[in-house]
């Protein structure tokens, strides 16, 4: 019998990143709604006041931020039987439309929040950092690189195309060696490295994107060298998309497997987690783990 959330009179504590993107319309709702008691953190911060809670005795708790604070939450989380209720606070919320929270009704998803079922739900793992929908090296790592450079003094969107503009001037490719756990493991000369949690798809109208009812496993796709890529895409594309419209299909190559290890030439590496940046030693050991995180659903 799972546990009930926290009684309304000390209010079910909720995390706000106050820099994601849609946290102005997170803040109003979390604020007018009693049954929760706000705390603004910094992604940074989230980790550290999730295992706080956890500590503390808390059973459920909100978090709201977009997909890099939800992947440091649900990662400190993880294995503690904390439940987590995820309310839209980012751009593009891929992995509260997975969960089934509304997206454009607040007070349903606090409805949610406070009162829905908690579910095991599955994670990967990159050498320790948590994915909850992807992870990937290369021609999108240096995208996503550049595009924060140039977001210091430019808007989002101006920042893309510019991004763009520059990998498309200065292709690169990595050198990898993949080894799945059915141990073909081989030898790769790059643009990009891919992880998904689930398989995707591989159809050209969603390459990449998570398959319906898929298997639940990592899914590596490796885009072979040297194939047509249509970089430019990249500035128009929302993040999550996949590769679609960025490679045709036949050039990629790809593995489903509970565990993977990527060595790159050349350490460190900058890897992509869930749209954000990290530092990571090669080999980098990815894993799937089932059911490691509890979080609330509909």
């Amino acid at each position: 019998m799972p546990n009930a959330p926290q009684s309304p009179v000390r209010g079910i504590p909720a995390l706000l990143n106050p820099h994601s993107g849609s946290a102005a319309r997170a803040r109003a709702a979390l604020h007018a709604d009693a049954r929760f008691r706000v705390q603004e953190l910094s992604p940074t911060q989230v980790g550290d006041a999730v295992r706080a809670e956890v500590s503390g005795g808390t059973r459920r708790l909100l978090v709201s931020g977009g997909d890099g604070t939800l992947s440091a939450a649900l990662g400190a989380a993880a294995g503690t039987g904390l439940e987590v209720a995820v309310f839209p606070g980012g751009t593009l919320n891929h992995f509260a439309r997975d969960a089934g929270i509304p997206l454009d009704d607040p007070a349903a998803a606090l409805d949610i929040a406070a009162t829905g079922t908690p579910r095991p739900v599955d994670l990967g793992y990159v050498n320790g950092h948590a994915i909850l929908n992807t992870s990937s090296l290369g021609l999108y790592t240096d995208f996503v690189r550049r595009r924060e450079y140039f977001e210091r003094r430019l808007t989002y969107r101006l920042a893309s195309v510019m991004a763009a503009a520059a990998v498309w001037h200065h292709r690169q490719v990595v050198d990898v060696d993949i080894d799945p756990a059915d141990g073909t493991r081989r030898r790769f000369r790059t643009p990009l490295v891919f992880v998904g949690i689930h398989e995707r798809t591989l159809g050209p109208a969603g390459l990449g994107m998570r398959r319906p009812g898929g298997a639940r496993a990592l899914h590596v796709l490796v885009v072979q060298a040297p194939a047509p890529l249509r970089i430019r895409r990249l500035a128009f594309q929302p993040p999550g998309r996949g590769l679609q419209g960025l490679v045709p299909e036949k050039a990629v190559e790809t593995y489903l497997t509970s565990k993977a290890t990527v060595e790159i030439a050349g350490a460190p590496a900058l890897i992509a987690i869930d749209g954000e940046l990290v530092q990571a030693t090669s080999p980098l050991h990815y894993e799937f783990v089932p059911g490691a995180v509890t979080v609330v659903h509909r």
